[in-house]
């Protein structure tokens, strides 16, 4: 039987239903002490002990990943679709066989999104948590029909947000240098970022994190945008210059934010954004609904279990 640790959270939430299914694929699953992420430091004290590892967005360095080949481990599987946490180019050179969990969670992270856009357009949120302090507000909200969004990735879950769109009578722009065409929705039009930021209403991020697109969201391109403009993301915080983000909030150049993700997790105590009242945060937990979690566990556990039988 492999050993195999699991260091991300939504499985470690359920992870009762995977223990005898991995079992029956030659694997003994053990839970990692974890709520968020493990330091690099435990990493390497921990991954050299186990045959197989499912990583969540902890830091899987190349020093972790060199540790751990020194000791037992064969084979790793990134649970989920992100990859900027995981060093795969140490990987390659290390032989070790890795993969992630793609195309898993479009619908989940979507649905989030469009709760997002609907939450910021009518002040949803701000209105709840008034009147659990004992208020009664009545804040205006926006309506959606005749409004412009621009979503910034058109992958899966790009893609589905457009699909959900559709039905709100909007105009979408859609930013993503490595995808060609409107994927046959006629009301996408395309253009490179930020051109065209001036004319959106919402802005929304659900693209992967790399070296090119680090803080694309910046003080120059939040300039251009027009005053009040509502900014989405549901994708990684590194995207968002954050100290940029909350002095266009302060100014009123962004009219308010929903953030399921940000550049330090968790959101620091001392964080500017925790004042804001008319934002919107998130537990990075976009894709974390029981249907997701099970589809994406069993795919690591189907990919996990023919890397170590082949090992």
């Amino acid at each position: 039987m492999k050993k195999v640790l699991v260091t991300c959270p939504p499985m470690l939430g359920m992870l009762e239903e995977f223990i005898e299914p991995a079992r029956e694929l030659g694997m003994d699953l053990v839970p990692a002490k974890t709520t968020q992420v493990l330091s690099e430091e435990e990493l390497v004290l921990q991954v050299p002990n186990f045959d197989g590892w499912i990583i969540g967005d902890d830091p899987a360095t190349a020093k972790v990943f060199q540790a751990s080949t020194s000791g037992s481990l064969k084979a790793a599987v990134k649970w989920g679709i992100g990859v900027d946490n995981v060093d795969f180019a140490a990987c390659r050179d290390l032989g070790l066989p890795i993969s992630n969990t793609p195309n898993m969670f479009g619908g989940e992270v979507a649905d989030l999104a469009i709760a997002y856009i609907l939450g910021l357009a009518r002040q949803s949120y701000l209105i709840d948590r008034e009147i659990r302090a004992g208020g009664w507000p009545k804040p205006p909200g926006m309506s959606m029909a005749g409004k412009h969004v621009g979503v910034v990735g058109f992958g899966d879950i790009g893609e589905t947000v457009v699909k959900r769109l559709m039905g709100f009578d909007v105009r979408v722009t859609v930013y993503d240098p490595g995808v060609d065409g409107d994927k046959g929705f006629s009301y996408v039009e395309r253009k490179s970022f930020p051109e065209g930021v001036e004319e959106l209403d919402f802005l929304v991020f659900t693209c992967a994190l790399n070296r090119h697109n680090h803080h694309m969201l910046n003080e120059n391109v939040l300039d251009k945008m027009q005053p009040g403009v509502k900014i989405v993301n549901v994708a990684r915080g590194p995207l968002i210059d954050e100290v940029a983000l909350v002095e266009a909030l302060e100014s009123g150049q962004v009219s308010a934010a929903a953030l399921d993700v940000f550049e330090m997790e968790p959101l620091p105590q001392d964080s500017k954004l925790r004042s804001m009242s008319e934002c919107i945060f998130g537990s990075h937990n976009g894709s974390n609904t029981k249907e997701g979690v099970r589809r994406a566990s069993f795919k690591a556990l189907e990919i996990l279990g023919g890397y170590l039988a082949n090992a």
